[in-house]
């Protein structure tokens, strides 16, 4: 009888969460479908042939914009948001460890950027550039709009995983001899790697996808989801399902490295070493 019960609610369970995925997922997979339309494909089903036609004009810049340029640009400002928040939450989740004065004016702060509507810090950092007489650039005004996003987010992340760290570890090793430097190498770090990665793959995705921050503080040049947004606006083919599909397969492939990667770091970490005995010999 229970048997019975069980397998009743796992196939509710299942029929369930089939049912998320096909909304998460159903409008995306419309999508994919429609960019490997034929060259006298439309926006609609039914589909009109089946070709790469749109991938291809996707790179042909007088027909749907700078597509190559605005990945690089949006690659690249990823890249550098990445490389910026990790340091800087690790340093900032290592500060709230020790304790400083006004460190909870800090965090509300950091809550604060947050919290406040995207739009507003975006125009806010464009007025502020102005008012300095500098020119608004994706890789100067859009950068600062970006780590107003991603460095509290790396921050929450960092004191989560220290909250639940034990000191432990590091006591036993400076009981050992090890300086302050060699505990943080040699047992924090490689503790807290996987969380790293998180962190990194949480500023990247956060930065590569982001628009309303964006959109008043990138200047003239255009991030990847500004020249998306361009093209609902003046392009009716294919192409732009086809730069969809292109940057959701970016996306999912990003993510999947990073996972791989924490997963590689985890069974390092945690495979026994091999031991042997000094100064034997045959």
């Amino acid at each position: 009888m229970r048997d019975g019960r069980r397998s009743r609610s796992f196939w509710v369970l299942a029929a369930v969460f089939a049912l998320f995925v096909m909304f998460l997922y159903g409008p995306l997979s419309a999508i994919v479908l429609l960019s490997f339309q034929g060259p006298a494909g439309g926006l609609t089903f039914p589909m009109t042939g089946v070709s790469l036609h749109w991938f291809r004009a996707l790179f042909e810049q007088q027909r749907v914009g700078d597509f190559k340029g605005s990945f690089l640009r949006s690659l690249t400002l990823g890249l550098v948001v990445t490389a910026i928040t990790v340091p800087c939450a690790l340093a900032a989740g290592y500060a709230y460890r020790r304790g400083f004065r006004g460190s909870r004016a800090v965090l509300y702060l950091a809550l604060a950027s947050m919290i406040v509507p995207s739009l507003l810090i975006s125009l806010g950092i464009g007025l502020v550039w102005r008012a300095l007489g500098l020119d608004a650039t994706w890789y100067t005004s859009g950068l600062a709009a970006h780590l107003t996003w991603t460095l509290p987010f790396g921050l929450l992340i960092i004191l989560a995983v220290f909250n639940r760290f034990d000191r432990s570890y590091e006591e036993a090793a400076r009981d050992l001899g090890a300086s302050g430097w060699q505990t943080f190498r040699h047992v924090v770090l490689p503790l807290i790697a996987p969380s790293l990665i998180g962190v990194a793959l949480f500023a990247f995705t956060l930065s590569y996808d982001e628009f309303s921050r964006t959109v008043l503080a990138s200047g003239v040049f255009n991030t990847l989801p500004l020249e998306i947004y361009g093209m609902t606006t003046n392009i009716t083919s294919p192409a732009l399902y086809a730069l969809g599909t292109l940057t959701t397969a970016f996306s999912l492939a990003t993510i999947v490295a990073a996972l791989v990667t924490a997963q590689v770091i985890e069974r390092r970490r945690t495979r026994p070493r091999p031991t042997g005995t000094a100064g034997t010999s045959s």
